[in-house]
């Protein structure tokens, strides 16, 4: 999830990280959160009579938003410099991040390093 504030200017996805091995975990976090998931965000998406009564078909239909959302455009060319466009055309569900523009910028080595998980 990430905002659409256009001003002072735009989320840039520096690093962009499959997560298609987590989403489950994830799912569950964001479940977690009942008044955020299934009555803010709903209220304010005009969409809340589309959330369901019990906790298992909320959990369910919270998923299937989840999953339909797919990896958005401005991340795919981030995605592909850390995956090759072959591995990042496979990934479903991703975690995007910014490089902050204050303080010492990051190596290519030192985003390998704190990101562990991305592919050599």
């Amino acid at each position: 999830m990430s905002d659409r504030f256009q001003k002072p200017y735009p989320f840039q996805a520096d690093v962009v990280v499959g997560v298609d091995s987590h989403i489950d975990r994830k799912i569950d976090a964001l479940d977690a959160h009942v008044s955020q998931m299934y009555e803010w965000l709903p209220w304010i998406g005009r969409y809340e009579d589309e959330v369901p009564e019990s906790a298992e078909e909320r959990r369910e239909w919270l998923a299937t938003r989840w999953a339909r959302r797919g990896v958005p455009e401005d991340y795919k060319e981030s995605l592909e410099r850390w995956y090759g466009s072959e591995r990042a055309s496979e990934i479903n569900f991703v975690e995007a991040f910014e490089i902050c523009e204050f303080g010492r910028q990051p190596s290519e080595a030192d985003i390998r390093r704190i990101f562990p998980m991305l592919p050599r």
